[in-house]
């Protein structure tokens, strides 16, 4: 049987490739699983700097896989509901990694593939890539992936394509802000690799936090709660020895040690 997911490394890069190209890597369960290990072996991985996310053939991901659509649509609410809880593990867990993501996007992203490109970091995508929520058409929602399809498009955009089920292309996907970047598709793997560079040149403690600070920031509510919160996180970078290597090195004009 062939492995659904290909765990690839080169150095302090991690390539997760989803490898079902026969069916566009639709999703099932073993894909899901695959792709849902792999993430939770980089998270503690200290060697992995950057994580992408990618597809092999034609498409990104195009959803569910209709087999097994089928074979949900037979069992029962409780084996439904395990099924979801499966997939919003996924998501939550590329959404939460404490590396920075990179979502490599061509072809199709329909659905749960529209999901994982919601939960990377950054997404950048060929003007070929085609984006659907297609979920309505069949009487259901994207419901396990609207917190992150939200979050990057907004909940008034979200409430017309969630409702139209209507596919769009790459430059609506920029404008909506699913994507950051649209380059041609022989420039891709060349994108891809200039934000590959940037986070290696990160400190490695301050890009895995990125995401986490964002995230707190955005939630919280209480100002003298985030003041505070955010005096003592700057404090700890500081005198850390990631910040005192970095402090060092912009004052003595030379590279950090994490970027030679």
């Amino acid at each position: 049987m062939t492995n659904p997911l290909l765990h690839l490394r080169e150095g302090p890069v991690a390539r997760l490739r989803l490898n079902r190209p026969e069916l566009h890597n639709a999703f099932d369960a073993m894909l899901i699983a695959a792709l849902t290990g792999a993430l939770e072996s980089v998270a503690g991985d200290d060697g992995v700097r950057v994580v992408v996310v990618e597809g092999e053939g034609a498409s990104f991901s195009a959803g569910a896989d209709l087999n097994w659509m089928r074979g949900m649509a037979a069992a029962g609410e409780a084996e439904n509901r395990a099924d979801a809880l499966a997939l919003a593990r996924l998501m939550r867990t590329l959404d939460e990694l404490p590396k920075p993501t990179i979502a490599r996007v061509h072809g199709a992203a329909f659905g749960g593939g529209v999901g994982l490109v919601a939960c990377c970091d950054i997404a950048i995508a060929a003007p070929e890539a085609k984006f659907g929520l297609t979920e309505s058409r069949l009487g259901l929602l994207p419901a396990v992936i609207s917190p992150y399809v939200v979050e990057a498009i907004g909940p008034r955009e979200a409430r017309r394509w969630f409702a139209t089920a209507e596919m769009f292309d790459a430059a609506t996907a920029l404008r909506l802000g699913l994507l950051h970047e649209v380059v041609p598709a022989a420039d891709l793997d060349t994108a891809v690799q200039r934000q590959i560079d940037l986070l290696l040149k990160a400190g490695p403690l301050a890009s895995s936090q990125a995401k986490a600070l964002v995230r707190r920031v955005a939630g919280e509510h209480d100002r003298d709660r985030l003041d505070a919160d955010n005096a003592a996180l700057i404090a700890r970078l500081r005198v850390s020895a990631e910040g005192q290597e970095g402090l060092g090195a912009f004052l003595d004009k030379r590279k950090p040690r994490w970027s030679e």
